[in-house]
């Protein structure tokens, strides 16, 4: 039976969700209320320079591919991948830098050249993270997270101890230099918690990190959003942008329109990929799941300062992707979980695309893309971001040695005010809500409302979690609980 069906917002989860939902037969319309598509992962074009807003990593290739082939087709149909060598590089000091290579022989070599035995050492730990990815990123995390006895299989029954221990432990367990343990610990600051707070099992980032390469659309992760968008399309989705969801109506506990500028728009079914904070306010209160306490009370993964700059002259001593841990590493994860603050001394990301895409800037100019990871519902203003923008630059110049600050001719930020305001997110949250073990699975916020009926959300805020990746499942998993409500009714 053909639905109406209206999905809010145009991010990954519910791009994939539009793509599932029409293939089901369905007439699907999406409203985006920026100008353009993509929610977090839009792209900003200024003065020649090009820039991805949000997300710039491009992991888990195989789980990009499951979407493609759900449609019978493949990535590159939509565009073209390059695996990026080194994947990325991690400075410790003035030009101290490892280089994380495009193959787990070579990452081993590096590892026991700092830390003698740490190779081997190596190769066992990326074995059982493959181990545990090969479990949950075949299986498990497709789940809809409606029931505990998901989490219950014969493969998690031997991982169970690891769902009690957590990755940073396992890893100072066998590694003793620093360097190699933050290296370590890094991939999983993408689920949105700190080492210590995450279950041993999700070590299976490591696995997705020097397992399977990072890697690079063409021209950049809107890339993806193209390739999406038009997949969509070609299976008869709707796409508007331009228009804001003011209210979601609901008649006799059940969902039946959304209003954009005093219009009322009846659907079948209502489907959100917007913040899930935001888009239960559109509810009246006694159709909401979960109150403003519940939501308090999460644990949510960092806001950002970003930066995007173009500069006018090529820049030396640095690789696509750049982490700066020439910081203390702990105190930074401190004043973003434990006392939010600003970080006096704070870690950051740098990402030069025009480096492997020479669409990203001019000719014998750079774009450059900077993210600070922050404690989400912090102060934000143009004073601070001014300070911070200053405390990095210096610090990239000091440690890249060179002079960039006077090559600077365009630069824009972004930060939890601008999160609020362009995607409703709470608290200026950047990567939704960490997976931490009681924010995992069925503890995770439900796709479908448990009060109003036709009613259910996508994205990073429910299941599986943040990350681009996920949030392709999330639109899949979803529109599977759609098929089979159809299906009973």
């Amino acid at each position: 039976m053909t639905k109406t069906i209206a999905i809010i917002g145009s991010g990954f989860s519910s791009l994939a969700a539009s793509c599932y939902l029409a293939q089901q037969g369905h007439k699907v319309t999406v409203y985006e209320k920026n100008e353009t598509i993509g929610g977090r992962a839009r792209q900003l074009k200024q003065e020649g320079f090009t820039f991805d807003m949000g997300p710039s990593w491009y992991w888990m290739p195989d789980v990009f591919e499951r979407f493609f082939n759900d449609f019978d087709k493949k990535s590159a149909d939509y565009y073209e991948l390059i695996k990026l060598n080194p994947a990325y590089r991690v400075y410790f000091g003035v030009n101290d830098f490892v280089s994380i290579f495009d193959n787990l022989e070579e990452i081993k070599t590096t590892f026991e050249s700092i830390e003698k035995g740490s190779g081997k050492k190596l190769e066992n730990f990326i074995n059982q993270a493959k181990s545990n990815y090969d479990v949950a990123i075949k299986d498990l995390v497709y789940r809809p997270g409606v029931s505990p006895l998901e989490l219950i299989t014969p493969e998690t029954a031997l991982k169970l101890n690891q769902f009690f221990g957590t990755v940073s432990n396992d890893i100072r367990k066998k590694f003793k230099n620093q360097r190699l343990i933050q290296i370590l610990e890094f991939p999983v600051l993408f689920l949105g918690a700190k080492p210590t707070k995450t279950p041993s099992f999700y070590n299976f980032m490591n696995y997705a990190d020097f397992g399977l390469g990072t890697w690079h659309p063409k021209t950049g992760m809107f890339d993806v959003v193209r390739g999406m968008e038009k997949l969509a399309t070609e299976l008869g989705v709707t796409i508007k942008t331009n228009s804001v969801i003011e209210k979601i109506i609901v008649e006799q506990k059940t969902a039946t329109a959304i209003v954009i500028e005093g219009k009322v728009i009846k659907a079948d079914i209502i489907l959100s990929g917007a913040d899930y904070h935001h888009s239960e306010t559109l509810l009246d209160a006694e159709h909401r799941n979960y109150s403003e306490k519940y939501w308090d009370s999460r644990v949510f993964a960092p806001s950002s300062l970003l930066f995007y700059v173009g500069f006018d002259k090529k820049i030396e001593n640095i690789s696509h992707h750049a982490l700066f841990f020439d910081v203390d590493f702990d105190q930074h994860a401190s004043d973003i979980y434990d006392k939010p603050k600003w970080p006096e001394a704070p870690l950051f990301y740098a990402n030069f695309p025009s480096k492997t895409d020479t669409t990203a800037a001019p000719d014998g100019m750079e774009s450059g893309f900077f993210l600070i990871p922050l404690a989400p519902g912090i102060e934000d203003s143009e004073e601070l971001r001014e300070e911070y923008f200053d405390k990095i630059i210096t610090r990239f110049e000091e440690l890249t040695q060179q002079k960039i600050k006077n090559n600077i001719i365009f630069k824009k930020s972004f930060c939890k005010n601008d999160f609020v305001a362009d995607y409703n997110a709470y608290k200026g949250n950047a990567y939704g809500m960490a997976n931490t073990l009681l924010q995992t699975a069925f503890l995770r916020p439900k796709l479908k409302s448990k009060k109003v009926k036709n009613l259910y959300f996508t994205g990073q805020l429910t299941v599986p979690g943040p990350g681009v990746p996920p949030a392709l499942i999330s639109g899949k998993l979803v529109a599977e609980l759609i098929k089979k409500s159809i299906r009973t009714q």
